[in-house]
């Protein structure tokens, strides 16, 4: 029994599929995670061809085979639930294929994301409630839960009916973005194959303590994605709720678009953040305590008690490096801390 030490391709997306996976073996890791929907296009995923052929599903796995790599998941991070211009419409399809894909090629999990609907069924924009200090709040929020309830009951009887396990990632702008969350949410579904992807870049921005939090959630966690954060000055006079971003202006050629929609992508990030998404190895708390490689092995520690075989991916967002300059970087974090197993 071994942690499966991987990452998610999405940063790799100018690669082939082959190429990609011989860049993460030369760095060491044995995994990797492609994306089949959501936010993102999938350079490394054919969904459709792999729907509807053996053959095709076959010859892709032999890819893997061939290179020796395991296939660590698929990714269809998105917002299920949206109403914005057709957005959550095409990331509950992409996600209702993608579990059949799963399930006809053995696929363990999908990592994914709850979704946020809009404030009523009149609205054009997702309403995501941080703090509902007025009934005003308290009733979007229960709309809000008519909406997901049904839809993800009927994930949950998907994946139990492929073999299926769906991680939710607890991520900023989704009714689920915590553990406590998490918990009362599986418990409104009666969940049985919905859990987490426990990435903790989300949770630490919010101030949670990750190792309390991988303990709290414990059997609940299904999948992990090993990205890091780092706190920020700005956090002194912002707060974790940073709302100072820009827009991306419509005329900004395409590789400056982070889609996140038919018709959206990411903001601009503000210039002096309260936090950023980092190397993996290069995060610190709001303590200032450095994410170094023993920090990420008392992590790992966590993950090995809850399931040993568990698949853990690094995900690249650090705007200061390069893909392959921050995948190294976070590899040679991550296969350290293991070796301190």
């Amino acid at each position: 029994m071994a942690l499966t030490l991987g990452a998610y391709t999405a940063c790799l997306s100018n690669q082939t599929l082959g190429q990609a996976l011989d860049t993460l073996k030369r760095m060491g890791l044995n995994g990797a995670e492609v994306n089949v929907g959501g936010f993102i296009p999938s350079p490394h995923a054919p969904v459709e061809s792999l729907l509807a052929s053996q053959t095709a599903r076959e010859e892709y796995l032999g890819v893997f085979e061939e290179k020796g790599m395991k296939l660590a998941g698929f990714n269809t991070s998105g917002n299920p639930l949206s109403p914005y211009k057709g957005t959550g419409q095409k990331h509950a399809n992409d996600l209702k294929a993608a579990i059949k894909l799963a399930g006809l090629m053995g696929v363990e999990e999908i990592v994914c994301m709850s979704g946020l609907p809009g404030s009523d069924e009149s609205a054009k924009y997702p309403n995501w409630v941080v703090n509902p200090w007025d009934n005003v709040y308290m009733e979007i929020k229960e709309y809000q839960r008519s909406v997901a309830i049904p839809f993800w009951k009927e994930m949950d009887q998907r994946a139990q009916d492929a073999g299926v396990k769906l991680a939710l990632e607890l991520h900023p702008h989704n009714l689920v973005f915590n553990p406590n969350g998490f918990l009362n949410f599986a418990e409104d579904i009666d969940a049985k194959n919905v859990g987490v992807n426990m990435d903790p870049s989300h949770l630490m921005w919010q101030g949670l303590d990750i190792v309390q939090a991988t303990k709290y959630l414990g059997e609940h966690i299904f999948h992990v994605h090993a990205k890091d954060t780092a706190i920020e000055p700005g956090v002194q006079v912002k707060g974790v709720l940073d709302a100072e971003f820009g827009y991306v202006p419509e005329s900004a050629p395409d590789e400056q678009k982070y889609p996140t929609g038919p018709a959206s992508w990411c903001s601009v990030w503000p210039q002096d953040p309260a936090w950023r998404f980092v190397a993996l190895g290069l995060g610190r708390n709001h303590a200032g305590t450095q994410h170094d490689v023993d920090w990420w092995a008392a992590f790992l520690r966590e993950i090995v008690a809850i399931n040993p075989d568990m698949n853990v991916n690094i995900e690249h967002e650090d705007k200061a490096y390069g893909p392959l300059e921050g995948l190294k970087i976070g590899a040679d974090t991550l296969l350290a801390a293991n070796r301190k197993l």
